[in-house]
């Protein structure tokens, strides 16, 4: 995982009967839970209207004949 200004970059592997929509929105889901339950009160007086992190949208790409070394290498040279 790295993260930049606006955007994250997770290298994941899953289960070819899983949805890249629904480890979306796990990841979504999950992530907003916890960091709430974590940071609550630092995030109140920031996101004092809804509790809401991410974006509706998301882009997910498969690595096909590309080594995961090479992803990670170029997932860490972002940002």
């Amino acid at each position: 995982m790295e993260a930049d200004k606006d955007h994250m970059h997770f290298l994941i592997s899953y289960d070819t009967t899983d949805r890249v929509c629904d480890i979306v929105k796990i990841v979504k889901q999950e992530t907003t839970y916890y960091l709430w339950q974590k940071y609550g009160s630092f995030l109140s007086k920031q996101y004092w209207k809804k509790r809401i992190f991410w974006s509706d949208g998301y882009f997910a790409c498969s690595i096909g004949e590309v080594s995961s070394a090479t992803i990670q290498k170029y997932i860490e040279s972002q940002g």
